[in-house]
């Protein structure tokens, strides 16, 4: 007989964690009701490119060239397209030609930041999970792990906008969340504090490197824990409620939203078979 797929506990992702911070109501829409929302062209855009240099780094290194890697672009659209419909379904012939052409720029935009046929990364595109000491589950998708010869870690993720030009402060809250929660996922998966995480703006050629400590890592997977504490308390009654802030104008979802007169649609109860990570791309 054939035996069934286990059923994948629920999780927390960079993705979801930030979403609940912005607000809770956003979170259960996305991540218990699922419901969709449109693609915006950024996000094709981002995940074609994502995808053009998880090629690129599967080629030997002295392949890893700006020519060669421009040509992995469309290959790229065509995994996308073929992995995730809903994405490309609508998008007209014009739309896919300037999409791929801002891709390709921003490839080749990625040469002013590193050169690839210099090194080799442990993995590209690497699925982490890891369970917390209070029983918190973590997952994700890091972009590019890299591993020294003496054994330093490099967590590496590719950001198709431009550096965000906020405070020091502010960036990190931003732009840091992310590369933290894998820092911790990665300390406890390996037992092995991560030398640098490293943010790569492809739109204006920035780097924003940043060097975490094991005080500062802990404090993080605290603040981890209790927000998936207080997720959970929230899914047992359905009180995810709206937090409103200037985030709301890119929002897709008013009409469920009572800040915006809508109605969120009836509480399907806490997943039990489902998980929260992040998406493949």
């Amino acid at each position: 007989m054939p035996t069934e797929a286990p059923i994948r506990r629920p999780a927390l992702s960079p993705s979801r964690a930030s979403d609940f911070k912005q607000c809770p109501l956003l979170y259960r829409l996305r991540a218990i009701d699922r419901l969709p929302e449109p693609s915006s062209p950024a996000q094709m855009r981002g995940t074609v490119v994502h995808g053009a240099l998880e090629l690129l780094y599967a080629l030997p290194a002295a392949s890893r060239v700006p020519g060669t890697a421009t040509t992995l672009v469309e290959p790229a659209w065509e995994e996308m397209a073929a992995a995730r419909p809903e994405l490309t379904g609508d998008v007209d012939p014009a739309m896919r030609d300037r999409l791929l052409e801002e891709a390709r720029a921003l490839v080749a935009g990625y040469y002013r930041l590193e050169d690839p046929t210099r090194f080799d990364p442990e993995s590209c595109e690497q699925r982490v999970e890891v369970e917390l000491s209070d029983g918190t589950l973590l997952r994700g998708f890091v972009d590019r792990i890299d591993v020294a010869p003496t054994g330093e870690l490099r967590v590496v993720d590719y950001k198709t906008g431009k550096a965000p030009s906020a405070t020091r402060e502010a960036a990190e809250a931003k732009a840091l969340f992310q590369m933290k929660f894998y820092a911790v996922a990665l300390l406890r998966s390996r037992g092995v504090l991560p030398a640098r995480l490293r943010l790569l703006y492809l739109a204006d050629g920035q780097v924003l490197d940043y060097t975490p400590d094991l005080d500062e890592l802990v404090r993080f997977e605290r603040t981890l824990m209790a927000m998936w504490q207080a997720i959970q308390s929230a899914g047992e009654t359905g009180d995810f409620r709206p937090k409103p802030s200037r985030m709301c104008d890119w929002c897709a979802h008013h009409r469920h939203c009572p800040t915006f007169g809508g109605t969120p649609p009836p509480y399907p109860g806490w997943p039990t078979g489902t998980d929260h990570a992040e998406p493949a791309a």
